[in-house]
């Protein structure tokens, strides 16, 4: 790590506990080795810097709108963070290699299946590119969901810290079972992988994959380290406390 991304870097993780209180103890589950396909939701601006820094020493990189470089704050920030410039809308042939390259290397990129902001903080529905870079590079995914950062604004004009939580699942593999890969199987694994995500969530942040009855695991496979996230959501009452903290603070 260069001496400019150490100083950027640890001014940012500063900054992040001034304004916020990070929970960020689960991020202890991260592998410390080997590619990771790091599967997140993406609230607001505040998911990357937050997720980068605290990440640390393990490197890590994702893609963002190629349109962040069109603002020179935003483009230093993002080539120091090694950012994969992304079109959306297009299959962006250039960017995958570029993720498969990093996967290939040993380490992390996250993935934001969303596509977007959601700004409110309820999961929408998932873009299959997820899907595609799991089945080409074989490589294990892990859900990782954040909570309260939809309310930053808000508390900042109160000046109040915000609760910022982060919670690591079990990580899985995905596997097309020898099929051949149809538009429509990929986007059945993204919701697959989206409901293990879900999962992680309190559920009012749930949004289209509410439903978690409906959630299949028809194309993923768990380690015999691990289980399937969906477990972790019988444990309502450990959700609604988090909920109940975050609205009285």
């Amino acid at each position: 790590m260069t001496i400019t991304q150490t100083v950027v870097n640890a001014s940012i993780k500063r900054l992040a506990r001034i304004l916020c209180r990070v929970d960020d103890a689960q991020l202890a589950r991260v592998p410390v080795h080997g590619p990771l396909i790091l599967v997140a939701n993406h609230i607001n601006f505040l998911d990357v810097p937050l997720l980068y820094t605290h990440l640390h020493p393990r490197r890590v990189t994702g893609f963002a709108k190629i349109e962040t470089w069109d603002n020179p704050a935003l483009a230093f920030l993002f080539d120091l963070f090694g950012a994969i410039p992304l079109r959306r809308g297009e299959v962006d042939t250039a960017a995958i290699r570029h993720g498969l390259a990093v996967l290939k290397a040993g380490h992390i990129l996250a993935v934001a299946p969303e596509g977007t902001r959601s700004g409110h903080g309820r999961l929408q529905r998932g873009h299959s590119g997820v899907a595609m870079l799991a089945l080409r590079s074989g490589a294990p995914l892990l859900p990782v969901a954040y909570f309260g950062g939809e309310s930053f604004k808000r508390n900042l004009t109160r000046l109040r810290r915000t609760n910022f939580s982060i919670v690591v699942g079990h990580p899985f593999y995905l596997n097309a079972n020898g099929a051949k890969v149809t538009h429509e199987m990929r986007q059945q694994m993204t919701d697959e992988i989206m409901y293990q995500l879900a999962a992680l969530l309190p559920p009012v942040y749930r949004g289209h994959y509410s439903n978690l009855a409906a959630a299949a695991e028809t194309y993923l496979r768990f380690p015999d380290s691990s289980q399937s996230n969906l477990r972790r959501a019988t444990n309502g009452r450990a959700f609604e406390d988090n909920r109940h903290r975050q609205e009285e603070t």
